[in-house]
This record gives structure tokens, C-alpha cells and sequence, in this order.
């Protein structure tokens, strides 16, 4: 299997398995579906690629301590602040990174890119602004929303928030992008 098709697949199953086991079965059922779909992730990661990925094992880790504290306290609640918790975690992160020079969007994107210090800079600032927003948006959301449009808002609304504002990014990355002679 292609190798980015397959981390599409454990970045994006648990989320799809979660909206799937949401409709089926309600809110309790979709967090025990997503927890267990989670940890499966990042062990059929490791499985081919003989590493753990940090965003995988970050987003299982705040999956099961929120999902487990909905399940046993039986309160939807603390699934529905999971991703906001994990939003501003890797907004911290990649904002915190800079504080230490450590531009972290490099060390998700310089596979694919290269760019120069300063422009991996700018880059990672303004992905974690986002992050930070997208924290925002989804308790403004599940505070103030059903719970069936807190679910399409997670699944499909912050997904296609999260392409948009990547895609929003080329013009920037084509611009500063520096070309590696052969």
C-alpha cells in the first residue's frame, strides 16, 4: 500500500469510525469506537514504519484520558473538549517551539518542503494561530450547538478547515520554497 495513502487512512479512520459509530450508536459508543480506533492507529503505524509518530500518540493519549473520563463519569463533556485540548496543544506546541528557535512546522513539513529559517518561521506561527483558533471555534461549538452539529462540525467542518487554511499556504510556500539543485 502506498505509504501516504496509508497514513491517510490512520490519520483520518478513527475520525470516520467515530462519525460512523456516532450515527449507529450515539456519543458513548462513537468515544469507545474512537479510543480503541486511536491506539490501533499508532500501533499499525509503528507496525510499518518501525517509529511512533508524535501527532498520532499526542491525539491517542488525549483521546483516551478524555474519552475514558466520558465514559466513566458519563458525561459527554469531556469527549466533546478533546479536540480542543489537542487544537491547543499543538498550537502551544509549534508556538512554544518558536519561543525556543525551534520552528516545528519544519520537522512535520521539511520532507516536503524547504524553505529558509525565517519563512519556517512565519509558517509555523501562523499555524499555530490557527491551531489556537480552531480551539476556540470547536468550545464555541459544542457549547452552543447539538450535539449532532458539534459531530458534522468535527468530522467534516474542522477537517475542511484545517485543508483550507493548508491550502491557503501554497502561495506563501511557493514563494519562499528553495529550489535544491540536482
Amino acid at each position: 500500500m502506498n505509504p501516504q495513502l496509508r497514513r491517510a487512512i490512520l490519520d483520518f479512520g478513527p475520525l470516520l469510525l467515530f462519525f460512523a459509530a456516532y450515527k449507529m450508536s450515539g456519543l458513548y459508543a462513537a468515544t469507545a469506537t474512537v479510543m480503541v480506533a486511536a491506539v490501533v492507529a499508532v500501533a499499525v503505524g509503528y507496525r510499518f514504519d518501525r517509529k511512533i509518530h508524535p501527532v498520532p500518540l499526542a491525539t491517542a493519549v488525549i483521546v483516551l484520558v478524555f474519552g475514558g473520563l466520558t465514559l466513566y463519569l458519563n458525561d459527554v463533556t469531556f469527549i466533546k473538549m478533546k479536540p480542543t485540548m489537542i487544537y491547543a496543544l499543538f498550537g502551544a506546541a509549534l508556538l512554544g517551539g518558536l519561543y525556543f528557535d525551534r520552528p516545528l512546522a519544519k520537522y512535520v513539513l521539511g520532507a516536503a518542503v524547504t524553505l529558509d529559517d525565517a519563512a519556517w518561521r512565519v509558517l509555523t506561527r501562523r499555524f499555530g494561530l490557527f491551531f489556537f483558533g480552531m480551539s476556540f471555534l470547536n468550545e464555541l461549538i459544542w457549547r452552543n450547538f447539538s450535539n449532532d452539529i458539534w459531530v458534522d462540525y468535527h468530522v467534516f467542518g474542522a477537517t475542511a478547515l484545517t485543508v483550507l487554511f493548508s491550502l491557503s499556504q501554497l502561495p506563501f510556500l511557493l514563494k519562499h520554497q528553495i529550489e535544491i539543485p540536482d
